[in-house]
Protein backbone atom coordinates (compact mmCIF):
# COMPACT_ATOMS: atom_id res chain seq x y z
CA UNK A 1 0.00 0.00 0.00
CA UNK A 2 1.30 3.80 -1.12
CA UNK A 3 0.05 5.49 2.21
CA UNK A 4 2.45 8.95 1.49
CA UNK A 5 4.55 10.59 -1.75
CA UNK A 6 7.00 13.15 -1.19
CA UNK A 7 8.66 14.31 -4.60
CA UNK A 8 8.57 17.11 -6.92
CA UNK A 9 5.46 18.72 -8.45
CA UNK A 10 5.34 18.00 -12.05
CA UNK A 11 2.41 18.87 -13.23
CA UNK A 12 -0.59 19.73 -11.98
CA UNK A 13 -4.19 20.46 -12.65
CA UNK A 14 -7.51 20.37 -11.40
CA UNK A 15 -8.38 16.74 -10.41
CA UNK A 16 -4.99 15.12 -10.74
CA UNK A 17 -1.61 15.79 -10.67
CA UNK A 18 2.00 14.11 -11.32
CA UNK A 19 4.87 13.81 -8.89
CA UNK A 20 8.25 12.97 -9.17
CA UNK A 21 8.99 10.28 -6.10
CA UNK A 22 12.39 8.23 -6.62
CA UNK A 23 12.95 8.52 -10.77
CA UNK A 24 9.41 7.45 -10.90
CA UNK A 25 5.97 9.79 -11.83
CA UNK A 26 3.12 9.18 -10.00
CA UNK A 27 -0.17 9.95 -11.55
CA UNK A 28 -2.53 11.20 -8.19
CA UNK A 29 -6.46 12.12 -8.85
CA UNK A 30 -6.65 15.00 -5.84
CA UNK A 31 -9.86 16.67 -4.73
CA UNK A 32 -9.81 20.11 -5.83
CA UNK A 33 -9.20 21.65 -2.31
CA UNK A 34 -5.77 19.74 -2.32
CA UNK A 35 -5.04 21.22 -6.05
CA UNK A 36 -5.25 24.31 -4.31
CA UNK A 37 -3.18 23.32 -1.51
CA UNK A 38 -0.35 22.23 -3.84
CA UNK A 39 3.09 23.84 -4.65
CA UNK A 40 4.30 25.50 -7.82
CA UNK A 41 5.51 22.77 -10.25
CA UNK A 42 8.96 22.23 -9.89
CA UNK A 43 8.77 22.29 -5.78
CA UNK A 44 8.52 19.41 -3.17
CA UNK A 45 5.35 17.92 -2.81
CA UNK A 46 3.87 16.09 -0.25
CA UNK A 47 0.52 13.67 -0.79
CA UNK A 48 -1.19 11.63 1.78
CA UNK A 49 -2.00 8.72 -0.54
CA UNK A 50 -4.99 5.93 -1.03
CA UNK A 51 -4.14 3.38 -3.68
CA UNK A 52 -7.22 1.42 -5.13
CA UNK A 53 -6.67 -1.84 -6.97
CA UNK A 54 -9.11 -3.31 -9.36
CA UNK A 55 -9.25 -6.01 -12.33
CA UNK A 56 -8.71 -3.95 -14.72
CA UNK A 57 -6.74 -0.53 -13.31
CA UNK A 58 -4.80 0.81 -10.22
CA UNK A 59 -5.20 4.03 -9.38
CA UNK A 60 -3.75 6.49 -6.61
CA UNK A 61 -5.67 9.03 -4.40
CA UNK A 62 -4.16 11.98 -3.01
CA UNK A 63 -4.80 14.29 0.27
CA UNK A 64 -3.39 17.82 1.76
CA UNK A 65 -3.84 15.92 4.86
CA UNK A 66 -4.50 12.79 6.59
CA UNK A 67 -8.00 13.67 7.77
CA UNK A 68 -9.48 14.41 4.06
CA UNK A 69 -8.01 10.99 3.65
CA UNK A 70 -9.62 9.11 6.54
CA UNK A 71 -13.04 11.07 5.47
CA UNK A 72 -12.28 9.33 1.46
CA UNK A 73 -12.05 6.22 2.99
CA UNK A 74 -15.45 6.46 4.73
CA UNK A 75 -17.10 7.80 2.02
CA UNK A 76 -15.75 4.90 -0.52
CA UNK A 77 -17.25 2.61 2.05
CA UNK A 78 -20.89 4.19 1.87
CA UNK A 79 -22.81 2.56 -0.52
CA UNK A 80 -23.57 3.86 -3.73
CA UNK A 81 -20.60 6.44 -3.71
CA UNK A 82 -17.26 5.22 -5.42
CA UNK A 83 -14.04 7.10 -5.51
CA UNK A 84 -15.12 9.52 -8.11
CA UNK A 85 -17.96 10.71 -6.09
CA UNK A 86 -15.78 11.05 -2.92
CA UNK A 87 -13.52 13.40 -4.85
CA UNK A 88 -16.31 15.56 -5.64
CA UNK A 89 -17.87 16.05 -2.45
CA UNK A 90 -14.14 16.48 -0.77
CA UNK A 91 -13.84 19.37 -3.49
CA UNK A 92 -17.20 21.09 -2.78
CA UNK A 93 -16.88 20.76 0.82
CA UNK A 94 -14.24 20.86 3.24
CA UNK A 95 -13.42 18.23 5.78
CA UNK A 96 -14.82 20.12 8.46
CA UNK A 97 -17.54 21.67 6.75
CA UNK A 98 -18.66 18.21 5.51
CA UNK A 99 -18.46 16.46 9.45
CA UNK A 100 -20.73 19.58 10.15
CA UNK A 101 -23.00 18.64 7.62
CA UNK A 102 -23.75 15.46 8.67
CA UNK A 103 -23.98 16.18 12.47
CA UNK A 104 -26.61 18.90 11.43
CA UNK A 105 -28.12 16.28 8.91
CA UNK A 106 -28.46 19.02 6.14
CA UNK A 107 -28.96 17.36 3.15
CA UNK A 108 -29.80 20.57 1.09
CA UNK A 109 -26.52 21.58 1.77
CA UNK A 110 -24.97 18.25 0.43
CA UNK A 111 -27.00 18.06 -2.90
CA UNK A 112 -25.73 21.37 -3.42
CA UNK A 113 -22.71 19.22 -4.47
CA UNK A 114 -21.90 18.22 -8.11
CA UNK A 115 -22.98 14.41 -8.32
CA UNK A 116 -25.07 13.99 -5.03
CA UNK A 117 -28.94 13.89 -5.23
CA UNK A 118 -31.01 13.44 -2.49
CA UNK A 119 -31.60 9.91 -2.24
CA UNK A 120 -27.68 9.58 -2.62
CA UNK A 121 -27.22 12.34 0.53
CA UNK A 122 -29.83 11.30 2.43
CA UNK A 123 -28.40 7.72 2.23
CA UNK A 124 -24.98 9.01 2.95
CA UNK A 125 -25.90 10.85 6.17
CA UNK A 126 -27.43 7.76 7.98
CA UNK A 127 -24.46 5.41 6.64
CA UNK A 128 -21.50 7.93 7.83
CA UNK A 129 -23.04 9.39 11.13
CA UNK A 130 -21.64 6.92 13.42
CA UNK A 131 -18.59 6.49 11.61
CA UNK A 132 -17.83 10.54 11.48
CA UNK A 133 -17.64 10.27 15.28
CA UNK A 134 -14.23 8.27 14.92
CA UNK A 135 -12.95 10.70 12.63
CA UNK A 136 -10.39 13.53 14.42
CA UNK A 137 -11.23 16.89 12.84
CA UNK A 138 -8.70 17.71 9.94
CA UNK A 139 -6.04 20.02 10.81
CA UNK A 140 -7.20 23.21 8.91
CA UNK A 141 -9.91 23.59 11.19
CA UNK A 142 -11.58 25.83 8.26
CA UNK A 143 -14.63 26.03 5.48
CA UNK A 144 -14.05 25.39 2.12
CA UNK A 145 -14.66 29.36 1.34
CA UNK A 146 -12.03 30.15 4.36
CA UNK A 147 -9.61 27.49 3.32
CA UNK A 148 -9.55 28.61 -0.61
CA UNK A 149 -8.99 32.57 0.54
CA UNK A 150 -5.93 31.25 2.42
CA UNK A 151 -4.33 29.38 -0.25
CA UNK A 152 -1.31 30.99 -2.32
CA UNK A 153 -2.91 32.34 -5.51
CA UNK A 154 -2.52 30.62 -8.49
CA UNK A 155 -0.86 32.03 -11.39
CA UNK A 156 -3.00 32.00 -14.85
CA UNK A 157 -1.08 31.00 -17.84
CA UNK A 158 -3.34 32.33 -20.12
CA UNK A 159 -6.72 33.24 -19.19
CA UNK A 160 -8.20 35.99 -17.50
CA UNK A 161 -8.88 35.51 -13.90
CA UNK A 162 -13.12 35.17 -14.75
CA UNK A 163 -11.58 32.23 -17.34
CA UNK A 164 -9.85 30.69 -14.80
CA UNK A 165 -12.19 30.85 -12.26
CA UNK A 166 -14.88 29.41 -14.70
CA UNK A 167 -12.61 26.84 -15.70
CA UNK A 168 -11.88 26.17 -12.07
CA UNK A 169 -16.08 25.69 -11.41
CA UNK A 170 -16.73 23.18 -14.27
CA UNK A 171 -13.72 21.25 -12.80
CA UNK A 172 -16.02 20.81 -9.77
CA UNK A 173 -18.62 19.60 -12.21
CA UNK A 174 -20.78 22.58 -12.00
CA UNK A 175 -22.13 22.97 -15.22
CA UNK A 176 -21.12 25.53 -17.57
CA UNK A 177 -24.37 27.90 -17.33
CA UNK A 178 -24.34 27.71 -13.83
CA UNK A 179 -20.62 28.45 -13.20
CA UNK A 180 -20.92 31.74 -15.55
CA UNK A 181 -24.63 32.68 -13.99
CA UNK A 182 -22.55 32.54 -10.21
CA UNK A 183 -19.60 34.65 -11.47
CA UNK A 184 -21.38 37.02 -13.01
CA UNK A 185 -23.10 37.60 -9.27
CA UNK A 186 -19.63 37.86 -7.66
CA UNK A 187 -17.17 39.57 -10.25
CA UNK A 188 -15.74 43.41 -9.85
CA UNK A 189 -12.62 44.76 -11.80
CA UNK A 190 -9.82 44.06 -9.89
CA UNK A 191 -10.37 40.65 -8.69
CA UNK A 192 -8.20 37.60 -8.81
CA UNK A 193 -9.36 33.74 -9.61
CA UNK A 194 -8.65 32.81 -6.27
CA UNK A 195 -11.20 35.56 -4.88
CA UNK A 196 -13.50 35.10 -8.05
CA UNK A 197 -13.78 31.01 -6.98
CA UNK A 198 -14.65 31.94 -3.20
CA UNK A 199 -17.38 33.99 -3.80
CA UNK A 200 -19.00 32.27 -6.57
CA UNK A 201 -18.75 28.96 -4.02
CA UNK A 202 -20.57 30.67 -1.52
CA UNK A 203 -23.07 32.01 -3.54
CA UNK A 204 -23.95 28.85 -5.46
CA UNK A 205 -23.42 27.13 -1.51
CA UNK A 206 -26.21 29.51 -0.02
CA UNK A 207 -28.77 29.29 -2.32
Amino acid sequence: MIGRIRGILIEKQPGDALIEAGGVGYEVDIPYTTFFRLPDTGQEAVLYTHLAVREDAQQLYGFANKGERELFRLLIRTSGVGPKLALAILSGLEADAFIRVVEDNDVAALVKVPGVGKKTAERLLIEVRDRIRQLEKSPTGTTREEAVSELPGIEPVSASPREEAEAALIALGYRPQEAGRALQAVAEDGMTSQELIRLALKNMMNR
